[in-house]
């Protein structure tokens, strides 16, 4: 996993196998919703790498073992609607104990500004890390505007996730967030005039959701 300070780009083969077929113009709904679940998946395990761990003692049908299990932290995940709720799934399979919140927020098609339509958050935010899901960094506005909306909450901590983020909406978000970390599978080469990522994959909502 390449790194620069609070960005990080996961090049796990596993990841890099799938994401070739995710963006193949030719992949179905069906799969590429399972390969969006799939990529997720392996995401949140790096994103939840620094999570701390203590020791406690358990029973083995042999002995007593020192063990280890995740040292009280509280997990929520936070789709942003619509695209992000392909990445529940494959998150929660790794963490099935936390909560989901949901985040509305569309993308103007004129100013490519995002706009606000939803915002529902576990009533315990404050005590949990939070990680916020979108398939596309583009422009960075929603990514941006969705964090914003959580850290009034006051969680304990925000992590940003995505499959393929460009330059561009990594660099306005790094800079309104300085203190998020952002995982990602790729950085892509730049955004068109029409803010999509190049080369990207098009609309991820409409691919998972079949709304071509």
């Amino acid at each position: 996993m390449e790194n620069c300070e609070n960005v990080f780009v996961m090049d796990h083969p596993l990841i890099q196998h799938k994401l070739t077929y995710l963006r193949d113009k030719e992949t179905g709904s069906k799969d590429f919703r399972q390969l969006v679940s799939e990529i997720a998946m392996l995401e949140c395990y790096e994103a939840t790498r620094d999570l701390p761990l203590k020791e406690v003692e358990t029973q083995t049908p042999v002995a007593v073992a020192k063990t280890k299990v995740i040292a009280g932290r509280k997990l929520a995940f936070v789709p942003i609607l619509r695209a992000g709720l392909g990445m529940v799934d494959g998150v929660l399979s790794m963490v099935p104990a936390a909560k989901v919140g949901h985040i509305g927020l569309y993308r103007d098609p004129k100013t490519l500004a995002p706009v606000e339509y939803y915002s529902k958050l576990p009533s315990d935010i404050e005590e949990r890390e939070v990680i916020v899901l979108d398939p596309m960094l583009a422009t960075g506005g929603s990514g941006i505007d969705a964090v914003t909306i959580i850290k009034r909450s006051h969680p304990k901590c925000i992590k940003f996730m995505c499959i393929i983020a460009a330059p561009e909406g990594i660099k306005a978000f790094t800079a309104a967030h300085p203190d998020v970390k952002l995982y990602c599978a790729s950085v892509d080469d730049h955004l068109n005039e029409h803010g999509y990522i190049v080369p990207g994959l098009g609309d991820a909502g409409d691919r998972i959701f079949g709304t071509l």
